[in-house]
C-alpha cells in the first residue's frame, strides 16, 4: 500500500509541474518581387471568322504564381501604329474567343500589384513577348458540279481569283483561267466536262493584311 501511495504522489507532483507554453505566430515581411509573363496562343494561323484562345502564366521571382493585379491582352493589327487593349482578366487566366480580323500581333501585360498589408508582397509589372496570328481570307466553294462559285471575304471586291488545272496534282498545275470577283466578293468559273480525272487549284492572293488562301477541286468524267 505504501508503494502505491508513493507512486501516486510522484505522478501528482509531475502533473503540478507542467507549465503552458505559448506558440508564436509566424511573421511575414513584405517582399518586392519581379514577375515574368508568358502568353501562348493555341494557333498562329486561322481563316477569317475563326477565333483563338491565349493561355497566360504570371510568375513572381519567388517561384510562385502572382494572383493579384490584372492581365490585359493587347492587339496590334496590320497597318496600325500602336497596341490597343482588347480584354482584361486575372493573372494566369486564359483569354477566350479572341477573333483577329486580319494579321494581328498580340501581347499580354501584367499590371503589377502593391501590397496593402504586411502579409502580402509587391509585384512588379511585366509583359509577354509579342506573337503574331496570321489570318487568311475566307473563300467558299460549291458542294459539287462543274461550276465553281463562291465568295471571298473580307474586302475582296473586284479582285482576282486564279484557277489552274492539272491532270496529276503531284506534278504541278498550269494556268487555266483568271476571273474577278464582283462588288460583293463573289466569283464564278465554269469548268469543262473533260474525260478522266482533273484537278483545279482555286486561289486568292495574300497581302499585308491577309494570307493567301484557296482549295483544290476535282472533276471526274467516265
Amino acid at each position: 500500500m505504501r508503494t502505491s501511495r508513493l507512486v501516486a504522489g510522484t505522478l501528482t507532483a509531475g502533473l503540478l509541474g507542467l507549465t503552458p507554453v505559448a506558440i508564436a505566430a509566424p511573421s511575414h515581411a513584405t517582399d518586392n518581387l519581379t514577375t515574368t509573363t508568358v502568353a501562348t496562343p493555341n494557333a498562329t494561323e486561322v481563316e477569317y471568322g475563326e477565333d483563338i484562345y491565349v493561355t497566360t502564366d504570371v510568375d513572381g521571382s519567388d517561384g510562385y504564381g502572382a494572383y493579384k493585379g490584372t492581365s490585359t491582352l493587347y492587339a496590334l493589327e496590320a497597318g496600325s501604329a500602336a497596341f490597343v487593349p482588347v480584354a482584361t482578366a486575372t493573372p494566369g487566366s486564359s483569354f477566350y474567343d479572341v477573333k483577329p480580323k486580319m494579321n494581328t500581333s498580340y501581347k499580354v501585360v501584367y499590371s503589377g500589384y502593391t501590397a496593402t498589408t504586411t502579409s502580402e508582397d509587391n509585384y512588379a509589372p511585366s509583359e509577354s513577348a509579342p506573337f503574331t496570328v496570321s489570318v487568311a481570307r475566307k473563300i467558299t466553294a460549291p458542294d459539287s458540279g462543274f461550276v465553281l462559285k463562291g465568295k471571298v471575304t473580307p474586302d475582296y471586291a473586284k479582285k482576282k481569283v486564279v484557277v489552274k488545272v492539272s491532270k496529276n496534282a503531284k506534278r504541278g498545275y498550269k494556268a487555266f483561267k483568271t476571273v474577278k470577283t464582283d462588288r460583293r466578293g463573289k466569283y464564278r468559273v465554269e469548268l469543262p466536262k473533260r474525260r478522266g480525272t482533273w484537278y483545279y487549284s482555286v486561289t486568292v492572293k495574300g497581302d499585308a493584311k491577309f494570307l493567301p488562301n484557296g482549295y483544290v477541286w476535282e472533276t471526274k468524267v467516265y
